[in-house]
């Protein structure tokens, strides 16, 4: 029993992973926490089964598809919305985040309905190892996701983008003075951004179904990994996301699975009041 739940927890901590580091990304470049991140991994859902069952594609090209949709959309959504109100601080860029996320929802729930859909994909017997349930779904979360922490951090870590961005993190001044582009790191952030979300929500269609909901649920725990880790912190994003997977599963032993949630909750709180900062969060540096 314990031992299922510890797969289940991993799973679900890595799936919680790609939206949390999209989150923390857009955090640390911003420095405001994106309300709309959910709604962007419903809308990465719902194109991805747009294109997996009306037009017909397999759901790994779906998924890419719907990746490379989200990404320019949370793109657009920036210059639409956020780069105005760049200047008014992060309460309100938080509040347009909101609205961009009830906008998103509901153009989802306009084309395709409340009811429930799921993808086009052949059903395959779970494998079982030691008493222990693998999902096929389960193994081709673990595996993507894998494949995308692994990308990211090559992307961060060895290339010119991911200096420039870690560079306007840190000081966006002195990063404009070495003449990075501040705006095209921006949009590159929020391209990111909203590909992993829609990664996200296609893995997250594939173990549930695809509703207007889906987004929602996992709109807490995203935002508790990203805080349990450090917003701002990638490695962080990952790290919290792994705790809160493992947290939910196994508070199951002893609460209801339906206040699931609610260990989300705690852990924030929890946090908040005996380290602010978050694990990977370094202390602020009064002058």
């Amino acid at each position: 029993m314990v031992a299922q739940l510890v797969v289940n927890g991993l799973v679900t901590g890595l799936l919680l992973a790609l939206p949390a580091l999209g989150l923390t990304l857009v955090f640390g470049i911003l420095k405001f926490p994106n309300f709309a991140i959910g709604a962007m991994l419903t809308f990465g859902a719902y194109t991805a089964y747009l294109a997996n069952v009306a037009a017909g594609l397999p759901l790994a090209m779906a998924a890419v598809l719907a990746a490379l949709a989200t990404g320019l959309v949370a793109v657009a959504c920036d210059a639409l919305v956020f780069s105005r109100l760049r200047d008014r601080g992060a309460i309100t860029l938080l509040v347009a985040s909101m609205g961009v996320s009830l906008v998103l929802e509901n153009v989802c729930r306009f084309f395709f309905g409340n009811a429930t859909r799921n993808f086009d994909v052949a059903v395959s017997r779970p494998l079982r190892w030691e008493g222990v349930r693998i999902n096929h779904e389960q193994i081709v979360t673990a595996c993507v996701v894998l494949g995308c922490l692994v990308f990211l951090q090559l992307l961060l870590r060895a290339s010119p983008l991911g200096r420039a961005i870690r560079a306007v993190a840190d000081n966006p001044s002195l990063a404009a003075v070495r003449g990075v582009e501040r705006q095209t790191v921006v949009r590159i952030t929020w391209f990111l951004a909203g590909a992993l979300a829609a990664v996200a929500g296609v893995l997250a269609a594939l173990d549930r179904a695809v509703d207007p909901l889906l987004g929602w649920n996992y709109q807490i725990p995203v935002f508790a990994a990203a805080i349990l880790g450090a917003l701002g912190s990638p490695v962080g994003a990952v790290v919290g996301a792994l705790v809160i997977g493992l947290a939910e599963e196994l508070s199951s032993l002893v609460i209801p699975t339906s206040y699931r949630q609610a260990v989300s909750f705690s852990l924030i709180l929890f946090l908040l009041l005996f380290r602010s900062r978050g694990l990977f969060g370094a202390k602020a540096v009064r002058k």
